[in-house]
């Protein structure tokens, strides 16, 4: 497997993409972004579990739920269109048809996201009047626009690719995804489009998706803050000529998930870096969890903690934050047995306070990336989530963004 530099949702064979002003945000930045697969492509999704939801979520749900490939996937930026009634479901599907009119498929092949303010009507004119040039522009190097046009608060794009080999066939996965506040998921605004050339049915490519965001985009918490937009969908068009993969027990679907999270588990840390006045990366590592999902919880309880955001934030090695994180998570947890480290270094604590130079810690801790190491000496499971560290242009940020 290799990473592909510069790689997106266009590195892969048979999409194109473009990104274009439509008028939505009062930048004039690009607000809307279109991905096409020049052929019918298997579809998977994940998406939010807050009841408060956008009515494309679950317009995408019964699309998958039918099992009919997709063709295209459009997204705007700068309006979630969240609890808007009735008229908001009716220019959701509008959104669909008009593309959809444009590019000569049907509304069902195509899957609509929409991502920032809630509870703002659509200003349909202006998003109209851009289709034209969003299919004009469709390009095979269209994938970077299409990253910038999906952007709220990201102070930049997020994107990467990868190559790797199912039975001797180069298959290539490329993604682009944007997040920077209101990021706690359980599938952060977090929207995230995969495309992959491999040729996989609905079904597996389900099950690895589910399996790959579990590790990486689940893992991430910049506020605690559950979007209602939560979104990431897969397409894979099979345009590198592999055999189908049809069955969850083909031997070759646990290489492709194996990509699949290679694509994801760096988006998922740009995300967490670019967290809204965000200046540090906090990487949580745990071992020696029962489970896998034990150490996922421990090590996600670790990044939540505001409490442990601000000390990063303050260079504070208070690691009594991260002990009392982990003993909340819902994992197992012997206290006699844990260990905490800080920078893959320092040693904090091993069943009690372990002597180390305050000031020399707290000098490291002004690394771009924190590592925060979690042993729970209990098991073999391992597992790591992604935080940042709380700042005042957080509130800022916050406090400003409607008014």
């Amino acid at each position: 497997m290799e990473s592909v530099d510069g790689g997106h949702v266009t590195t892969p064979a048979g999409y194109r993409a473009s990104g274009v002003t439509a008028g939505i945000k009062p930048s004039g930045r690009p607000d809307l972004a279109l991905i096409v697969s020049d052929r019918p492509a298997a579809a998977a999704g994940v998406f939010t579990t807050n009841r408060v939801r956008a009515y494309n979520v679950d317009r995408n749900r019964h699309l998958l739920s039918v099992g009919r490939p997709l063709r295209a996937i459009v997204v705007n930026s700068g309006n979630a269109n969240v609890a808007t009634g009735a008229q908001g479901r009716a220019d959701t599907d509008a959104i669909a048809a008009g593309i959809a009119e444009r590019l000569g498929i049907q509304p069902t092949e195509v899957a609509v996201a929409q991502t920032g303010v809630i509870g703002r009507p659509l200003p349909m004119e202006p998003l109209r009047a851009a289709f034209p040039s969003a299919v004009a522009e469709l390009g095979p190097a269209g994938g970077l626009d299409a990253a910038i046009a999906i952007c709220t608060t990201d102070t930049h794009p997020k994107h990467t690719a990868v190559r790797c080999e199912l039975e001797g066939v180069t298959v290539t996965l490329g993604a682009i995804a944007k997040g920077a506040g209101m990021i706690h998921p359980n599938m952060a605004t977090l929207l995230c489009f995969v495309t992959t050339d491999a040729a996989v049915a609905p079904a597996p490519l389900q099950h690895a998706l589910e399996a790959a965001v579990g590790e990486t985009l689940n893992c991430i918490s910049i506020d605690g803050d559950q979007s209602t937009s939560d979104t990431c969908l897969l397409l894979a068009n099979g345009a590198a000529g592999n055999p189908l993969i049809d069955s969850l027990d083909d031997p070759r679907l646990e290489g492709f998930a194996a990509a699949l999270t290679a694509v994801l588990d760096p988006l998922a840390a740009q995300i967490a870096a670019d967290g809204e006045g965000a200046t540090r990366l906090i990487r949580v590592e745990v071992e020696g969890a029962l489970t896998a999902s034990e150490a996922r919880l421990a090590a996600r309880a670790v990044a939540a903690s505001n409490l442990l955001k601000c000390a990063v934030k303050g260079c504070d090695p208070n690691w009594g934050r991260i002990a009392c994180a982990v003993g909340y998570s819902g994992a197992a947890v012997d206290q006699d047995r844990l260990t905490v480290t800080l920078n893959g270094v320092t040693l904090l604590y091993h069943g009690e306070p372990c002597g180390f130079d305050a000031a020399e810690v707290s000098r490291g801790m002004a690394a771009e990336t924190v590592r925060i190491g979690v042993h729970l000496n209990l098991g073999e499971a391992r597992g790591h989530a992604y935080g940042c560290d709380l700042t005042e242009e957080y509130v800022h940020i916050n406090a400003d963004y409607t008014t």
